[in-house]
């Protein structure tokens, strides 16, 4: 569930938070779902601690490279085994979400322009309940690539974690306009009928 300013990665599961939809993993992940990755069947029902990506898993057009950072880098990642991204994606998966923040932050500290970065760590921080710092991470990506399907959904997939289902709703149908037949955001609109008749928050 992936991509990444100037790189689309599949993979499924968004840093989802996860359970229904929320990461996609390497936003190449986090944003794609890999045709072997369980998360692109019944999204709703996989474990969110599979993948950073499950939250935001689409497959769409790679935007255009961002422009170079502080340090004289492009602000990809994702290359190397073990750079940090793909060490966060690795605790995230594990279910280690404190390790998978720390990794997924000084990847955002290294690479400030890198939205696929910032986003993982928006779904780590999910997991940990910090919504606050969460919604700062969803604040940068937007800023790196705009406010798309991907984010929209994994942003939504945020709020039902929180039981706040009016912004849940608002956001989850702001993404399937851009993308009406991604099944990511159509499985998270799902879950969020479901949570809501049910009266409870997505754990």
């Amino acid at each position: 569930m992936s991509w990444s300013p100037g790189r689309v990665v599949i993979a499924a599961a968004c840093l989802a938070l996860l359970t229904g939809c929320e990461t996609s993993t390497k936003l190449g992940d986090f944003f794609h779902s890999k045709s072997s990755d369980p998360t692109t069947a019944g999204l709703a029902d996989q474990d969110l601690a599979t993948e950073p990506a499950t939250t935001g898993s689409v497959g769409t057009p790679p935007p255009p490279p961002p422009p170079p950072d502080a340090a004289g880098g492009t602000g990809l990642l994702g290359n190397d085994p073990n750079d940090d991204l793909n060490l966060g994606k690795k605790q995230y998966r594990a279910g280690n979400f404190g390790l998978a923040e720390r990794y997924f932050r000084r990847a955002v500290e290294l690479h400030p322009r890198d939205a696929e970065a910032w986003l993982d760590l928006a779904a780590a921080y999910d997991r940990l309940r910090r919504f606050d710092l969460a919604d700062r991470a969803y604040q940068n990506a937007i800023a790196i690539i705009g406010p798309t399907a991907e984010i929209l959904n994994n942003r939504g997939y945020s709020y039902m974690l929180r039981g706040d289902y009016a912004h849940a709703r608002e956001t989850l149908l702001a993404a399937a306009a851009k993308d009406p037949k991604n099944p990511y955001i159509r499985n998270n609109l799902d879950l969020l009928d479901k949570s809501f008749r049910n009266g409870k928050a997505v754990q």
